[in-house]
């Protein structure tokens, strides 16, 4: 049974998601296969029920997705009936190798921000749907539920519109687009709630399970894969882990955990004292890490 807060939640996202549905002509639904987008994508159909989705899925592919998360995505897609598109990074460096300076050709994570901004140009899409949260992150705090993005795909954070009493300026020029954010205002245990309430399905890498583990040199534990860097690394054996948000294998960091079930889960939730990117390599990088691949064009 859904709470009186999760109930007014839902009601907000499901009308950011029919205002979406009624004025752009081509909307798609950024889809990490993560929690977040499994909500967002669980309101959209909702939103516009029993008439199909008006989205298609979008799925930027570092090429270093974790093999649950991947096949997640295209079960997803394929229970729904709905279009995926995916866009490889690393086929994006190989047809831009020339073009890119060297610090760009090492840096897959800054990459996906090129090639999400590649292939919103050559489709035309007008608006993509993310799954951000403002809790998320200090940058992410900034954002509206609808984002004006310039002909570059750039967040000026400054020129960000005025949104009084769920009044939206949808001005775009030509070669612009939006981003919207319909889980502005939900919180990571509100995620997990309504997955609960809902029923909603998700890859099993959220849950507890045994994996064989690196940790980094500021005790992060990561995913043993192919494409890991270990120089400077140690062995962190086989241990009992679950990942509080997904993303790239070499910078999601894991959590030591023997939540195995959504209840569990959230019960975890409430004691950690932590926040959720904290385990998020790449946010690491810089204190304004977010921000700056925001300006670039970033989810």
């Amino acid at each position: 049974m859904k709470s009186s807060r999760l109930l007014e939640l839902e009601a907000e996202s499901v009308f950011v998601f029919r205002e979406i549905a009624a004025l752009f002509k081509k909307p798609m639904l950024l889809f990490s296969g993560g929690k977040d987008s499994a909500v967002a994508l669980h309101l959209a159909k909702k939103s516009i029920y029993p008439g199909k989705t008006p989205f298609g899925l979008l799925h930027i592919d570092s090429g270093r997705d974790f093999l649950e998360t991947r096949d997640f995505i295209l079960q997803t897609a394929r229970q729904n009936d709905l279009a995926l598109t995916t866009v490889s990074v690393p086929d994006y460096l190989e047809r831009h190798r020339d073009q890119l300076s060297e610090d760009l050709k090492s840096n897959i994570n800054r990459l996906q921000s090129f090639a999400l901004k590649e292939i919103i140009h050559s489709q035309q899409y007008d608006l993509l749907v993310g799954g951000a949260r403002r809790d998320e992150e200090k940058a992410r705090a900034k954002e509206r539920f609808f984002s004006h993005r310039g002909v570059d795909g750039g967040w000026d954070p400054e020129s960000q519109r005025s949104e009084i009493w769920n009044l939206f300026n949808f001005h775009l020029h030509p070669g612009e687009h939006m981003r919207s954010f319909p889980l502005n205002n939900w919180t990571e245990e509100d995620i997990w709630n309504y997955i609960a309430a809902e029923k909603i399905a998700l890859p099993p890498i959220y849950f507890s399970h045994a994996r064989k583990c690196w940790i980094n040199t500021a005790g992060q534990l990561v995913a043993d894969s192919i494409q890991l860097n270990k120089d400077g690394w140690a062995d962190a054996g086989t241990r009992l882990v679950r990942c509080r948000t997904v993303g790239d294998m070499t910078c999601t960091g894991l959590v030591e955990s023997t939540a195995s079930n959504l209840f569990e889960v959230i019960a975890e939730l409430k004691e950690s004292k932590v926040s959720e990117r904290s385990s998020r390599i790449d946010d690491a990088f810089s204190r304004a890490a977010m921000e700056e691949r925001k300006l670039e064009g970033y989810f």
